[in-house]
C-alpha cells in the first residue's frame, strides 16, 4: 500500500514537472550590420581570440530572464506588449574586453535613453515575477567573442555600426547538435513598426 501512494506521488510529480526555456529580451540587429561586424571582427581578431558569435546571434540583449516555465513567460509577454514607446537610433562605437567572463564585446559610448529605459522597463518586470537581476549596471553591448580568456589587442577603434531600434524581441537559447541557436518567440514595435510572431 505504502509504495502504490508512493508511485502516485513520484508520478504526479513527473506529470506536473513543466519544462523550462532559457529566454532573454533583447534587439535585433539588421542582416547588414551582422555582416559588417563579421567582417569588421574577421579583419582585427585572429581565431585563437576566443570562440565567434555566429552572424545570426549577434543581438543587444535588453534583459536575461534565465530558465522560465511556460506560464511565467506568457505572463512576461503580456507585460511586454503593454510598454509604449518610441524607437531609437543605436551607435556600437565602443568595444571592451571582460577577462572575467571571456567575453568581447562592441557597446555604445553613449546609450540613446530609449533603449536606457526600455531595458529597465523589462528588467524591472522581470524583477518582479521572479527572474533575477543582477546588481550591475546595464551595459549595452553586442558580445563578439566568449571565451577569450587571455589577454587580447583590441583594435583602436571600431567601424561605427549605426540601426534603427524598430522594435524589440523575446528570444529563446536552443542548445542542440553541439550549437546554441538564438530563436525569436515574440517581437513588440516601437515607433509604428509591426508586430510579429514566431511560432516555435
Amino acid at each position: 500500500m505504502i509504495n502504490t501512494v508512493d508511485k502516485t506521488i513520484v508520478n504526479k510529480t513527473i506529470v506536473n514537472k513543466t519544462p523550462l526555456r532559457r529566454l532573454f529580451f533583447a534587439l535585433a540587429l539588421p542582416n547588414a550590420v551582422q555582416q559588417n561586424i563579421v567582417q569588421w571582427r574577421t579583419d582585427h581578431f585572429p581565431p585563437e581570440a576566443g570562440h565567434l558569435i555566429a552572424a545570426a546571434n549577434l543581438h543587444l540583449t535588453l534583459a536575461f530572464l534565465g530558465e522560465v516555465s511556460s506560464a511565467k513567460a506568457q505572463v512576461l509577454q503580456q507585460q511586454a506588449g503593454r510598454i509604449s514607446q518610441s524607437g531609437f537610433n543605436v551607435t556600437l562605437d565602443d568595444i571592451g574586453h571582460w577577462p572575467g567572463s571571456g567575453v568581447i564585446w562592441l557597446g555604445c559610448k553613449n546609450p540613446p535613453r530609449g533603449l536606457l529605459q526600455l531595458a529597465q522597463l523589462l528588467r524591472s518586470q522581470a524583477a518582479r515575477r521572479g527572474c533575477y537581476q543582477t546588481s550591475l549596471p546595464f551595459h549595452p553591448h553586442v558580445t563578439l567573442l566568449r571565451g577569450a580568456m587571455r589577454p587580447v589587442a583590441l583594435p583602436a577603434k571600431t567601424n561605427n555600426q549605426h540601426f534603427r531600434a524598430e522594435h524589440f524581441s523575446l528570444y529563446e537559447s536552443v542548445f542542440a547538435r553541439g550549437r546554441t541557436r538564438y530563436n525569436i518567440i515574440q517581437s513588440w514595435p516601437l515607433a509604428g513598426s509591426e508586430r510579429t510572431s514566431d511560432a516555435i
